[in-house]
């Protein structure tokens, strides 16, 4: 940033005692028996006030913890909740093939 403003400090401070105040906090993955890995999805429709595109969304876990995610706005304006959905339900299916390769490579 070439010239931060009072807000950006505060926001740069709320950060950072957010980190201070969570460090404790993390992903736990106990033993399990089958490594099955699950797949979430979601996506609001013209969440951003400015531009109203949507978000998407999608988290992966292989037995008891997570092992990917992402949260991201979309790069076209959905025209109904079906289309939102549809674009977040794509990416997360690009993931999904991914990872059931990556998966399958170790196993």
């Amino acid at each position: 940033m070439h010239n931060p403003s009072k807000l950006h400090l505060g926001d740069a401070m709320r950060i950072l005692r957010y980190i201070a105040g969570t460090s404790d906090h993390g992903i736990w993955y106990s033993k399990v028996t089958s490594f099955t890995l699950t797949g979430f999805t979601d996506s609001d429709y013209a969440g951003n006030i400015d531009d109203r595109k949507s978000t998407s969304g999608f988290l992966f876990n292989l037995g008891s913890g997570a092992i990917s995610g992402s949260s991201k706005k979309q790069e076209v304006v959905a025209l109904s909740t079906s289309e939102a959905e549809y674009i977040a339900t794509t990416s997360a299916a690009c993931q999904a093939v991914w990872l059931r390769r990556l998966v399958a490579y170790f196993n």
